[in-house]
């Protein structure tokens, strides 16, 4: 058989790399100030360096739901959901807590001065979970 006919099994092969290097791309995305918001590929976490912190309850889901932020930030937490959800430090360490935020509501907090890491949780679903974290 000539070269010229024969079977080229390279092309399937670079046709596959260049899907999976695509797919792979396309599973973060960078919003303002370079942080990166989560698809439903990667974790939800995010690091805040500049602009309004936010945290948005959906779906009985807090995201992002690892925040790395500065010490003293405000951070807001927008509830997305009609029922009603807190963002509370866990055992009490950290000392934040947003009280009862009605659904389509917001409320705002103050993150600890000292740096550390401070999971949380919705008081009235405790199944929903997080994490802040604070570095100087």
């Amino acid at each position: 058989m000539p070269f010229s006919q024969r079977r080229r099994p390279h092309r399937p092969v670079a046709a596959a790399v260049l899907v999976l290097a695509t797919a792979l791309t396309a599973c973060t995305t960078t919003g303002e100030g370079g942080a990166s918001k989560a698809t439903p590929h990667s974790p939800a976490q995010s690091t805040a360096t500049s602009g309004a912190i936010r945290i948005t309850i959906k779906d009985f889901t807090y995201v992002p739901a690892v925040l790395t932020v500065r010490p003293g930030v405000k951070i807001t937490v927008d509830n997305k959901d009609s029922a009603p959800h807190t963002l509370t430090a866990t055992g009490g360490k950290g000392g934040f807590d947003t009280g009862t935020v009605k659904g389509g509501a917001s409320a705002t907090f103050t993150a600890p001065a000292k740096p550390g890491s401070y999971p949380y949780f919705c008081d009235i679903h405790e199944y929903m979970k997080g994490k802040l974290t604070v570095r100087g």
